[in-house]
């Protein structure tokens, strides 16, 4: 790209970055044409493994001060070879996309998004979680459980360069993926500046749950998209990467 299609690339940012809601006035969505409410949560492949996780109320982690946690929160790019715990990877999921109350057409979690829409869905590659088959895993938050992807033995190679040389030997990875639509159905073309400022809610949890059980992260935003979403098996359309984070003890 040239000095110009910078320029210009620059330009549409900046707009994105404004709140645009006269965009939508008078738009109806597809929520006031009464269209079925997105699903949310993706189906389970058929024939896949579901592994049930440690349920957050039977777990006694995460009880350092969260004014600790704050002060001490640090993005951290090196890691231990020490596993964490299946129980660790319950409570962080928990933090990250934990389900406080559902209906069928909204749920309240852990982490805020515009409207209960909650368009993320979460991916794990986990490569030393004691309990857990090494593998590609995405969360099923409404069942606070883990369905396996793929099992491939070259994953950890294949992350390393989707994420440029950013996966750093962790014990898990966190991948979150969204579902525009699901912001779309009620925000129309307002919805995607939202979308991203949900991934730094759910972000910013996983930092702080990971210091206060001795773990760290670091948040990614520099990745290979069509890499990233191949590898997750997404479309990069209807679904498509936005955020990674690296996950492993502290050494």
């Amino acid at each position: 790209m040239d000095d110009k299609g910078i320029a210009a690339a620059i330009v549409h940012g900046r707009r994105f970055l404004r709140a645009n809601w006269d965009l939508v006035e008078g738009v109806e969505s597809d929520q006031s044409r009464g269209v079925r409410v997105p699903d949310q949560q993706k189906p389970v492949p058929a024939g896949a493994r579901v592994t049930s996780l440690p349920s957050p109320a039977s777990l006694a982690l995460g009880t350092m001060p969260l004014a600790d946690a704050i002060r001490v929160r640090r993005s951290r790019r090196r890691f231990s070879r020490d596993p964490i715990s299946l129980q660790e990877l319950s409570f962080l999921l928990w933090a990250t996309q934990g389900m406080q109350r559902h209906t069928p057409t909204h749920s309240l979690r852990t982490v805020p998004s515009a409207g209960a829409r909650h368009s993320m869905e979460t991916y794990l590659y986990l490569a030393r979680v004691a309990g857990a088959e090494p593998g590609l895993y995405r969360y099923l938050p409404l069942d606070h459980a883990i369905v396996l992807l793929d099992a491939a033995a070259d994953l950890a190679e294949r992350i390393d360069d989707a994420l440029f040389g950013q996966y750093w030997n962790a014990a898990a990875v966190f991948a979150w993926t969204s579902i525009p639509y699901r912001m779309e159905w009620r925000y129309s073309a307002v919805s995607h500046k939202v979308i991203l400022l949900d991934a730094g809610h759910v972000c910013q949890n996983l930092y702080l749950a990971c210091e206060s059980i001795g773990c760290g992260t670091c948040a990614i935003g520099a990745y290979d998209q069509e890499r990233m979403d191949g590898l997750l098996g997404v479309d990069g359309r209807d679904e498509l990467t936005v955020y990674a984070a690296p996950v492993g003890r502290k050494p």
